[in-house]
């Protein structure tokens, strides 16, 4: 043995602190677990304590992980915002099918989502935004990119739709990915609201006519003239 090298090397006391990357990690269960309740509950209204308990992570605990609750929240919207690009990926990205079933095969997802849990979990995005009056500032411009990134791959799938013919070609599709999300959470909120999907689908079959109708009844506005 190099009793040189055996000295050089200082013995760790204690246990090695765990890895938090791994999913069944005390921080990587509160941030699960936060999303899983906040896409059914207000920020406001959800207390830490709620959140260690659901969690099963010792109470003292939270604050070891974040700085403050706030701190916790933003971390909450990029989880959701990293997970929901991951699911728009999935199906907006599949090549195996038409753009627009791509759009279609999103829907169902969703719907589906919202009718395993009783229609009583919605979009965390949508309901932050639902309470951005008693939420701290920070929140309001990262929710506002997350929007504004969803809206960017939708806007990708639906040229793919256009270059396809399946959506004239004079149609903006920027902006029919604003209009997309504008009136899909909307839709989400009130199928929460009656706990049955009928706004999911009167929103979906309206929005699939629209886009692909020859001669628009309802044209979007342009986000440039919508900001001007």
């Amino acid at each position: 043995m190099n009793r040189a090298a055996s000295v050089s090397e200082p013995r760790r006391r204690g246990r090695p602190p765990k890895d938090q990357s791994q999913p069944n990690a005390p921080r990587a269960r509160l941030l699960r677990t936060g999303v899983a309740i906040l896409t059914e509950k207000g920020f406001s209204a959800v207390g830490v304590e709620e959140i260690l308990d659901s969690a099963d992570v010792p109470k003292g605990s939270f604050y070891h992980y974040f700085g403050s609750k706030e701190a916790f929240g933003l971390e909450l919207i990029d989880a959701y915002a990293a997970y929901f690009a991951r699911k728009l990926d999935r199906w907006f990205d599949d090549i195996e099918r038409a753009p627009l079933d791509r759009l279609r095969d999103f829907i169902a997802d969703a719907r589906s989502g919202m009718a395993r849990y009783g229609y009583r979990r919605g979009c965390l995005v949508g309901n932050l935004g639902q309470e951005m009056g008693a939420l701290p500032e920070p929140f309001r411009k990262r929710l506002a990119a997350v929007f504004r990134d969803w809206e960017a791959r939708t806007s990708r799938c639906l040229r793919a739709a256009q270059q396809a013919g399946d959506i004239p070609k004079g149609v903006d599709c920027d902006s029919l990915a604003h209009f997309f999300w504008i009136g899909w959470e909307g839709a989400v909120l009130r199928a929460k609201l009656e706990r049955r999907p009928d706004a999911l689908d009167v929103f979906a079959r309206g929005f699939l006519a629209m886009i692909q109708a020859k001669e628009r009844v309802i044209a979007p506005i342009s986000i440039d003239e919508y900001r001007g």
